[in-house]
């Protein structure tokens, strides 16, 4: 890269990098208003006005005028590093508008970045996936750049873009060939975006697919994205490849994430990281020279970007199939191959590979991937669980953390383990938890709060790897198990831990049950068969209330209610903000209940309980 092209590879970087997470952002809160819709419904006017706003945003790329590309390119930056910072705030109304404005600036970008210098594109975009990887390591997996402490620097940074904005401006771009994508490309794009955004360029979502460590992973997952950039020598050159290694390239991307899915451990996360190698790769045949020809580059970019839409409300599906539509059940797999196939076709379809351009000081450019390598091995690291000696009684607690979210749909897990942490509790048995997924900012609930707290933690998967649910001990675990349970709704599981309170076995579990009456009750005498210690403790989300079948059940099978039992206020759990039911339990066999309490934050929409019992 020339040094006169470096404002412009900076200003397309950011612009990418911001995208990525107004992305990000924009999934996330669109995901509480049709959450609301589904649930407290009817459909509103708003939530209709809120998705037809996000399609014309991700279709901007159509309207983009061609002939004033440089002061478009201009505007159009400013714009989203303008809207970038009040995209920090966690409000979901602020949020909601600043993304949908860079996401429309930036399709606009895009098309004008491709037609003038189309080359820049693919560089930029990675690098871009680069620098989201870091941000998100420097958060372990919680993006800190959306995080509100971020607010002053955002303003700084942001300032500093606007200068690098007006510096690509004076910069006078090399003629050559004209640049395309093609629809073939912009296909590719779409679920290039797809697979990097739900699962290659996240290592927490790697790791909950591999049941490997997110610590090896994270750098190792950057170091392959960095890979096609650090190891670009000579010309932007095209390399020909044969049609039969073109094709295995494609089948191999597909092969590879079904071995990550069916797989477990190293192999799968090999195979994982084999995956964003490949697809990398093929990042770089999506743009291509085409001469002279003006080529439809608005039309086939926001073809791209209306296929991301779709192929991410798909997968969605594949997540809430038991409040959607069930035949989705089952289909995130399905689903992700697909946008494998159709993000490498540029590959099989094409004669030639285009290798990146190469940097004008390489081992500069080696030297800082390396030390961006080991920046996020250091961050990825786990530190130590604070592990508790034996006292005489032990807290247990249960808390539904709705995947992050208080009611009012702004992320709160800062608030929720603020409220873990009041509550003193040694084991906390967590519901509703994702680990990966972009309706939650892509953030893993359970080892985010694990660090935070310097707990340790268990989670079982239950929907597509990337829901579940989980527990936290600060108790050495002799042993965990997680089990799923029948289910014809949402599939929900049961944990067991098995824990050494100064020599006294405690089984602590976790639950959380269906939606329907018939249904838990078949989930709950399978859990039951699980649960088989004199001494335990199960917590969760019991969808049930005090005057239900399942409450006689746990006392059929020897459990007691220890507000009922110790003689404390038996308080509503559910919604949070004013409470009207009691869902929410923490049962105890052969334990003596001391104290009980529902805590009054609202962190999350249930509110946390949290018991003492004396060891017997």
């Amino acid at each position: 890269m020339e040094r006169e092209e470096l404002p412009r590879f900076v200003q397309s970087t950011a612009v990418f990098l911001f995208f990525i997470q107004a992305v990000r952002v924009l999934f996330s809160v669109l995901f509480g208003v049709i959450y609301d819709a589904l649930f407290e419904g009817p459909m509103t006017a708003q939530a209709v006005v809120t998705n037809l706003l996000v399609l014309a945003a991700f279709l901007a790329p159509l309207f983009v005028p061609r002939r004033l590309a440089r002061r478009v390119l201009l505007l159009t930056s400013v714009l989203i590093f303008m809207a970038r910072v009040p995209l920090t705030v966690n409000n979901p109304d602020i949020r909601l508008y600043s993304s949908l404005l860079i996401v429309a600036a930036a399709g606009c970008y895009a098309a004008l970045l491709l037609q003038k210098e189309g080359g820049l594109f693919a560089l930029a975009l990675s690098s871009a996936l680069v620098l989201d990887q870091v941000a998100r390591a420097a958060g372990n997996t919680w993006d800190i750049t959306l995080r509100p402490a971020w607010l002053p620097l955002q303003v700084i940074l942001s300032v500093g873009l606007l200068l690098a904005s007006a510096a690509a401006w004076r910069q006078t771009s090399r003629q050559g060939p004209g640049w395309g994508i093609g629809i073939l490309g912009g296909v590719a794009l779409g679920a290039f975006l797809f697979l990097e955004t739900s699962l290659l360029s996240l290592p927490n979502a790697l790791a909950r697919w591999s049941n490997w460590s997110y610590a090896a992973l994270t750098p190792a997952l950057l170091f392959v994205t960095l890979l096609p950039l650090i190891g670009s020598v000579g010309d932007f050159s095209r390399v020909r490849v044969s049609r039969p290694m073109r094709v295995a390239a494609v089948l191999l991307v597909c092969g590879c994430l079904a071995l990550g899915s069916f797989m477990s451990g190293f192999a799968a996360a090999l195979a994982l990281l084999l995956a964003q190698g490949l697809v990398m790769f093929a990042l770089f045949s999506i743009p291509r020279p085409s001469g002279e020809q003006r080529e439809r580059i608005g039309l086939h970019l926001a073809l791209g970007h209306l296929l991301f839409l779709l192929i991410n409300f798909a997968y969605a599906f594949s997540f809430t199939y038991a409040y959607t539509f069930d035949f989705f059940r089952g289909t995130g797999l399905p689903i992700v191959l697909s946008a494998g196939l159709l993000a490498t076709l540029p590959i099989a379809w094409r004669k030639h590979i285009r290798q990146p351009p190469p940097w004008r000081k390489p081992r500069l450019a080696l030297g800082t991937s390396l030390l961006l390598v080991a920046l996020t091995a250091v961050l990825a690291f786990p530190p130590p669980p604070r592990m508790k000696e034996a006292g005489p009684n032990v807290r247990l607690g249960t808390y539904n953390i709705h995947y992050g979210y208080n009611t009012v749909w702004e992320f709160a897990l800062e608030g929720m383990a603020r409220t873990i942490e009041e509550s003193g509790a040694d084991f906390v048995a967590l519901q509703e938890v994702d680990t990966g997924r972009i309706t939650s900012y892509s953030v893993d609930d359970a080892l985010w709060l694990s660090r935070r707290l310097r707990m340790e933690v268990f989670y079982l998967p239950t929907v597509e790897h990337l829901t579940g649910i989980a527990v936290l001990y600060h108790f050495p675990a002799q042993a965990t198990q997680g089990k799923l349970l029948t289910s014809r709704l949402e599939q929900t599981g049961v944990i067991r831990t098995t824990l050494n309170v100064g020599g006294y076995i405690l089984d602590a579990c976790d639950i959380w049950l269906g939606l329907e009456p018939a249904e838990r009750m078949v989930q709950l005498n399978e859990a039951l068969d699980l649960i088989t210690a004199s001494s335990a403790a199960l917590g969760g989300d019991f969808n049930d209330t005090p005057d239900s079948a399942i409450y006689q059940r746990m006392i059929q099978a020897g459990f007691v209610d220890p507000f009922i039992a110790g003689g404390f206020a038996p308080l509503p759990t559910s919604p949070s903000e004013q409470p009207q039911e009691r869902i929410d339990f923490v049962w105890l066999r052969g334990l003596q209940p001391t104290a009980a309490r529902v805590l009054e934050s609202t962190a999350s929409d249930h509110r946390m309980v949290v018991v003492e019992a004396r060891l017997e």
